[in-house]
């Protein structure tokens, strides 16, 4: 069986943009820390997913200060970086195919570990679209955070309720949530 792949979603300086508003789990990024350290000392495959913007007023945007990567979660020499440019790291870009190939080709396709920002965002997109390609996702959702939305109606929904909501629609339908302890108890 094949490693599980460490998924690394827009872990970038922009997600320190004010735009984003108020956020939970103040941990996430250590957690992604604790996860990438695992996934190296192991020597298995990680993929970091950088997302360059393209409308103007987008802090992600290739040359501006936050299109870099944060630095706790930064890819290391060697490690995988796919840029999109939509919310899902698999439209647009090899994805699929760089993770068939880690599984050794022929169609295989590695579990994969999924974390990242925005839970309700890039990462809940690329969590559905993983699942309806076929993929055995897992998602430690203390590895992700979410920020305040406001819906329709006007009513703002706090940042820990849309985290709550979002990992409730996708668990068991198209992930697996769980935490980064369980993770590295079973050894990724």
């Amino acid at each position: 069986m094949a490693d599980d792949v460490l998924i690394v979603i827009d872990q970038q300086k922009a997600m320190d943009h004010p735009k984003w508003g108020l956020r939970n789990n103040p941990g996430a990024e250590a957690n992604i820390a604790r996860l990438l350290a695992d996934w190296r000392r192991r020597g298995a495959p990680i993929v970091h997913v950088k997302h360059d913007g393209t409308k103007p007023e987008s802090p992600f945007r290739p040359g501006q200060e936050g299109n870099d990567f944060l630095p706790l979660t930064a890819p290391l020499d060697g490690e995988l970086v796919v840029t999109k440019k939509v919310h899902s790291a698999f439209i647009g870009t090899d994805l699929a195919a760089g993770l068939q190939a880690m599984a050794g080709g022929g169609g295989a396709k590695p579990p994969v570990v999924i974390c990242g920002v925005l839970l309700a965002n890039s990462v809940e997109a690329t969590v559905r679209v993983a699942a309806n390609l076929g993929f055995e996702v897992r998602l430690p959702g203390d590895a992700c955070w979410s920020c305040d939305k406001r819906d329709l109606t006007g009513r703002l929904w706090p940042a820990e309720d849309v985290h709550q909501l979002t990992l409730a629609l996708l668990d068991g339908e198209y992930a697996e949530v769980t935490t980064v302890d369980e993770i590295l108890a079973v050894g990724g």
